[in-house]
């Protein structure tokens, strides 16, 4: 499963499992039907692709101070926007967007990891051992 859109699949596939959990574990947050599911897991990915990094650069500060606790209410807030924007999926207070965002984030760091590919001994090129680091990519610039 090392297909690029295979993994975009399983994640979003993930991503709409924790939005589902968090329906069904959080009072206050609801959602209609498969395809309003469907369209929140879409804004939620293209959020945390795009609004995401950006938040977090202008928060960095906070971030730092709160100990990471800013990353959560960032995930919050767009958990909040997307119900803004979406008829039929709905986040009843900030509270509620709190936790159904801690369950979607628990979901995918769990989920991700068993989901993860595998590298095959050879393969990695972190490793330290004593054998022999396979090529680089000419093509590719290395930090």
């Amino acid at each position: 499963m090392n297909h690029p859109f295979m993994m975009l699949l399983v994640r979003w596939a993930i991503i709409a499992l924790g939005v589902t959990l968090a329906t069904k574990l959080v009072p206050g947050i609801s959602c209609d039907d498969t395809t309003t599911l469907v369209v929140v897991v879409l804004l939620l990915s293209f959020f945390n692709a795009v609004l995401k990094p950006l938040l977090v650069l202008f928060t960095l500060p906070f971030i730092l101070v709160t100990l990471g606790l800013g990353i959560v209410l960032i995930n919050a807030f767009l958990f909040m926007l997307v119900s803004r924007l979406v008829d039929g999926f709905e986040v009843a207070s900030f509270g509620a967007a709190f936790f159904g965002a801690i369950i979607v984030s628990i979901t995918s760091l769990l989920l991700n990891g068993l989901t993860r590919s595998t590298k095959k001994n050879g393969d990695d090129s972190n490793h330290r051992g004593g054998g022999r680091r396979p090529p680089r990519d000419p093509d590719v610039i290395d930090v």
